[in-house]
């Protein structure tokens, strides 16, 4: 059986990065990540299927 969803890493160095982050600054991070990936439907059509494990 073919595994769904996806994954990913994330080096100790990047995490550490991100945790230095004030909180203002990564809801910013956040804000500006979520613009991104919502401007196009087709990648919002896919992130659906991702999270109810259909691929």
């Amino acid at each position: 059986m073919k595994k769904k969803g996806y994954s990913y890493f994330c080096s100790t160095a990047s995490i550490k990065e991100y945790a230095s982050l004030s909180p203002k600054m990564k809801l910013e991070w956040l804000e500006e990540a979520n613009k991104f990936i919502w401007k196009f439907s087709k990648n919002k059509e896919i992130i659906e299927k991702f999270r109810r494990g259909e691929i």
